[in-house]
């Protein structure tokens, strides 16, 4: 026997990705994650199957995120990582920071700063 599960559809020998429940009560199909154990009231498919799947009039398709599948980056997501390597690559006017001058005010806490990163003078001298 094969350690690989494979979908529960009839002739389909593609390996599972996703399991379905069916909640009775509510009417709903829950599909979600491949779930850790095969269950004998759970139906595990492939991909191709769990994108497709449709269910009954009347009925609810829930679809559960995966939590572990990696998830592609959001158009926010790439603003805010062009936004922060902008920021670090723009150049700092040193000498004027460290004399608490410039066009920004230091912090009297701050000593040095390289990139993102502050070294802070101790509280007690």
């Amino acid at each position: 026997m094969s350690p690989v599960r494979r979908c529960s559809r009839t002739a389909c020998g593609r390996p599972a990705v996703a399991t379905l429940t069916y909640v009775y009560a509510d009417s709903t199909a829950v599909l979600g994650p491949l779930a850790t154990y095969a269950e004998p009231h759970c139906y595990d498919l492939c991909a191709e199957h769990s994108e497709r799947l449709t269910a009954p009039r009347g009925w609810e398709v829930v679809r559960l995120a995966d939590p572990s599948a990696p998830t592609r980056p959001s158009g926010d997501d790439l603003e805010a990582l062009a936004n922060a390597v902008r920021e670090a690559a723009r150049p700092q006017d040193r000498g004027a920071d460290a004399r608490g001058g410039g066009a920004h005010a230091a912090d009297p806490m701050e000593v040095a700063r390289r990139g993102h990163l502050r070294v802070l003078r101790s509280p007690d001298s």
